[in-house]
């Protein structure tokens, strides 16, 4: 179980998760380590990392495809062509066709649309919450943070799955319902990161000077502390948004996510897996790439951030 009562400088525990909630090396050293302010130089050093701009770009190219997909896509993503059904990859269909005769190019495309609005809202919803929390807990401290402490434990113990199909089977599969449940999700996780961070900043002198000034604990906490412990929230938003993309594709996948027939890379990888050992490769080939694609962009851009706030 983990231990939320730890120093500041233990080492980061077992996440329940697993590989959605894992906490990474760099999440963990950016918690821990003492918060520098964030200086404009300090931001234009992403420009000269190459791998940010290949990140960005995926992301990019990704976002024009969420929002402009349906005027490029060569076909209807939802248009059915019995006649056409499993056709390899061809000049008339460049990723082939599914079972149903859909062209998978262009449900690829579309698909974009739905993964990349729930991701960074729920991403967002989970941030702002978490963070909130995380600066109670760390700065109130005492029976606050034990109690709070206990009850994320106990959250984080159930699986993901069990708390995404409790969610659905209470709320419906949308995509505003897969939001919340992302987001809620990502509450606990967040806030023990910004909690471990708020551990390192409460003893500061600067602290200690705004309660001798007798200013609120609310605005110490987010008008003093805040600001000190951001770049640390910015390396986990972007984390946690890599995370986002896997959760809604396990959910879709799952049969949990956006209700067909709507373009989903993770339903698509589902309906279609099976045709692999009849030789129907394309169909499951091309959402999953598209899926790895967008993870490993922000993972990119995650990776970029987290080293230029750390040097």
């Amino acid at each position: 179980m983990t231990d939320f009562t730890a120093e500041p400088n233990a080492p980061a525990p077992f996440d329940p998760l697993g590989p959605l909630g894992t906490e990474t090396a760099a999440v963990a050293g950016a918690a821990a380590a003492p918060i520098r302010p964030m200086a404009p130089a300090r931001w234009r050093l992403l420009l000269r990392r190459p791998t940010f701009f290949v990140g960005a770009g995926i992301l990019l190219f990704w976002v024009v495809c969420a929002v402009f997909g349906r005027l490029f896509a060569p076909y209807n993503p939802l248009a059915q062509n019995l006649l056409a059904n499993n056709a390899a990859p061809s000049g008339a269909h460049w990723f082939g066709t599914d079972p149903l005769g859909r062209d998978v190019l262009s449900r690829v495309i579309v698909g974009a649309r739905d993964i990349l609005v729930i991701t960074p809202l729920a991403t967002i919803i989970g941030t702002i919450l978490g963070t909130a929390l995380g600066l109670a807990m760390g700065y109130l401290g005492g029976a606050f943070d034990l109690v709070i402490s206990r009850l994320v434990e106990a959250f984080l113990a159930l699986p993901f799955v069990i708390i995404a199909f409790l969610f659905v089977v209470a709320v419906g599969s949308s995509v505003v319902s897969i939001t919340i449940i992302i987001g809620l999700v990502f509450t606990p996780l967040i806030a023990r990161t910004v909690r471990t961070a708020v551990l390192v900043e409460r003893h500061q002198d600067y602290v200690s000077g705004s309660r001798l000034l007798g200013e609120s604990p609310a605005r110490i906490m987010f008008a003093e502390i805040l600001p000190n412990v951001m770049p640390a929230i910015v390396v986990e938003f972007t984390v946690r948004l890599a995370y986002a993309v896997f959760a809604v594709a396990t959910l879709s996948f799952l049969g949990f996510g956006v209700p067909p027939p709507t373009p989903d890379w993770g339903a698509d990888i589902s309906a279609n897996y099976v045709g692999l050992p009849a030789g129907y490769w394309w169909q499951t080939l091309f959402p999953a790439l598209a899926l790895a694609s967008l993870v490993v962009a922000v993972s990119l851009i995650a990776d970029s951030i987290e080293q230029v706030l750390s040097a």
